[in-house]
């Protein structure tokens, strides 16, 4: 059975601020020993997260 998928859309500065979470979130596992296996993981997945190009019109775009 294939597993659920969940998207977020980030802009850049959101991005950003789960990168820096994961990465402080990181730092204070090794800081404690502990294993970090499942944020290093989570933390290249978003990293390495594809862009997609946004749909908006313009509000003066032919229809």
């Amino acid at each position: 059975m294939k597993e659920d998928e969940r998207i977020l859309n980030l802009d850049h500065y959101e991005h950003g601020i789960v990168i820096n979470a994961l990465n402080t979130l990181r730092n204070g596992l090794i800081g404690e020993r502990r294993p970090t296996d499942a944020v290093d993981d989570l933390l290249l997945k978003t990293i390495d997260a594809p862009y997609r190009k946004s749909k908006h019109r313009s509000p003066h775009a032919a229809r």
